[in-house]
């Protein structure tokens, strides 16, 4: 079984297990994967890979979609008043909500304790 990049319009949309005969058969453009870091998204011109470049809003989006996750997955501790670092998670989970307002963001991601 293979890693396979369903390409559409230059820009890998999909990426699915299959057979490596698939690749070939697959009306449209479809890639078997050799590097295992190319991922949905990612810009394809025929033979090479990249990276899309990512707009400043783009970005933007994407760390708050982080930062929301983020909160969420420690809203655990708030209540844990007798954590060892109830306070730092604390302090974290301010940072996160402070951090679309610095001059930072969306670059620099506040670190967890």
């Amino acid at each position: 079984m293979a890693r396979i990049a369903i390409i559409e319009n230059g820009i890998v949309t999909n990426i699915i297990i299959g057979d490596a005969d698939f690749a070939s058969s697959y009306d449209g453009t479809a890639v078997v994967l050799t590097d295992e870091t190319i991922r949905n998204g990612y810009l394809y011109d025929g033979s090479n890979f990249s990276e899309s470049v990512k707009s400043q809003e783009e970005q933007a989006t994407i760390a708050r979609k982080f930062r929301n996750m983020d909160l969420e997955s420690s809203d655990w501790i708030v209540p844990l008043t007798d954590h060892p670092k109830h306070a730092e998670w604390l302090t974290y989970r301010q940072e996160l909500r402070d951090w679309p307002s610095t001059e930072n963001f969306p670059d620099t991601k506040p670190s967890k304790p």
